[in-house]
């Protein structure tokens, strides 16, 4: 690909330059096409001057709760007073949501700046691996950099990274964190990361290096032990969930949850955070774990008003999101059956619903059968369709999935997400229960992202 981005001939850029730049990154090799290596981020770096030695990191990896943990560790990062980076994927809708600034998505000109700036670098790195045979600079590792370089132009004085996709390869993974973070290991990705609890966990366990403070979840019984011996192999302090640091009280409160939260050097009550169920409130847990860890080494108590603070100015769009009321309509990225499980908890503990319906689009190389069980309690029917994405799963073959979960009955298919929306809201509206009746749209980021848009757009 050529530069990522260039200046007319008086320096300034066009207003389509941002339209441009995007659709030459999504040209690159894909997020989900991966050649394990960190030569070609690293190389592209070296020729940066290292931008990511500028600001310390916060890395968190983990299979699910990874982007709202790093917005929680963001936002609290905030309320004490420090400019924070913040770099989560997959998108929803646009690129840009990929980077935020100090609690803002990055600007188009700040983009384009950034992406003009790495631009040349990685043209370099492509032409070697052109010559040798190899694989180009890839999309994620793109963005990467972009985001990295972005961040030292600020300047910020902290970023939060969360991990691709594994952890000791991942491109994030050029940086050195001061805190890694790991949140629950489940299965997931396992063509690329491996199949059993243990192979996942000895890869994310790869963002523990000297240096650092490791932050890690609740793990079962497969997994914990892969990440202590990291941790041991590197000596560096580590902070457990439920030993460490854990939710001491929660209960529902209107619009998300009020807490206690033992932390690592002090308990932190009537904690309100706007995001529903179980996990979000582990995910604050550890979040708060995080930023104890990296202002104070665990030692020091963080003020309750602060932390208060920053917790009540949390969002993390696609996760349990209201997009729509009249009926309810709520879209979810969760897209693997460990995060359909917490959707379900989250869905019949924090919302009165009395018939639910399910809008359920998934890509094909994700456990839809497991993901389709985890959801089948808390459905009452469940609309089957198809996203725009090319790794979308064929709605008939889910449909048939679907049938074998649900039964015929309970069984609706629409060809187009649009179509299954009106579907779903339809069927809501119909239900004897209309008023406690609620639409849930899940399966996938993609799903939520194009569903969040329509809904939205349509509310506008």
């Amino acid at each position: 690909m050529a530069a990522v981005a260039e200046a007319d001939e008086t320096g300034e850029r066009a207003p389509s330059d941002y339209a441009r730049i995007t659709e030459q990154l999504l040209g690159r090799w894909p997020e989900n096409a991966i050649e394990p290596s960190l030569t070609r981020i690293t190389a592209v770096m070296d020729l940066l001057g290292q931008p990511q030695r500028a600001y310390p990191v916060i890395q968190v990896a983990g299979t699910n709760g990874k982007s709202s943990t790093a917005r929680m560790i963001a936002s609290l990062l905030r309320s004490l007073g420090l400019r924070t980076g913040l770099y989560t994927s997959p998108h929803l809708a646009d690129m840009r949501e990929r980077i935020e600034i100090d609690g803002e998505l990055i600007t188009a000109e700040d983009f384009v700046q950034a992406a003009g700036d790495v631009a040349p670098f990685i043209a370099a790195v492509d032409a070697r691996a052109d010559a040798e045979g190899g694989t180009p600079v890839t999309f994620f590792e793109t963005m990467t950099a972009i985001a990295l370089a972005a961040f030292a132009d600020a300047p910020v004085d902290v970023a939060v990274v969360e991990v691709g996709l594994g952890g000791s390869w991942d491109a994030t993974s050029v940086c050195d964190p001061q805190v890694a973070v790991v949140t629950r290991v489940d299965i997931d990705h396992a063509e690329m990361l491996g199949d059993t609890l243990e192979q996942i966990a000895a890869e994310k366990a790869g963002i523990i290096k000297p240096g650092s403070f490791a932050i890690i979840a609740e793990q079962d019984q497969e997994a914990a032990p892969v990440l202590a011996a990291r941790i041991a192999e590197v000596g560096v302090p580590a902070a457990w969930e439920g030993t460490s640091f854990a939710v001491a009280d929660r209960s529902i409160a209107v619009g998300g949850q009020l807490l206690t939260l033992q932390g690592l050097a002090g308990v932190y009550e009537d904690v309100f955070v706007p995001l529903f169920g179980k996990h979000q409130a582990e995910n604050a847990a550890i979040a708060l774990a995080a930023v104890e860890a990296f202002v104070g080494g665990g030692a020091t108590p963080l003020d309750g008003d602060v932390v208060r603070d920053g917790f009540a100015e949390v969002t993390s769009p696609g996760r349990l999101e209201i997009v729509r009321r009249g009926p309810t309509v709520l879209v979810d990225a969760a897209h693997n059956p460990a995060g359909a499980a917490a959707l379900a908890q989250a869905l019949g503990e924090a919302f009165a619903f009395t018939h639910v319906v399910g809008v359920v689009a998934v890509l094909a190389d994700k456990d839809a059968r497991g993901l389709l069980r985890s959801l089948e309690p808390v459905l009452d029917e469940v609309v089957i369709t198809q996203n725009s994405s090319p790794r979308a799963l064929p709605v008939d073959d889910l449909a048939a999935i679907a049938v074998q979960v649900f039964g015929p009955e309970r069984v609706i298919t629409e060809r187009h997400l649009a179509a299954a929306l009106d579907a779903g809201i339809r069927l809501a509206e119909e239900a004897d229960t209309y008023a406690a009746s609620g639409v849930i749209v899940t399966g996938s980021v993609v799903t939520a992202g194009e569903a969040r848009a329509l809904l939205l757009r349509g509310r506008s």
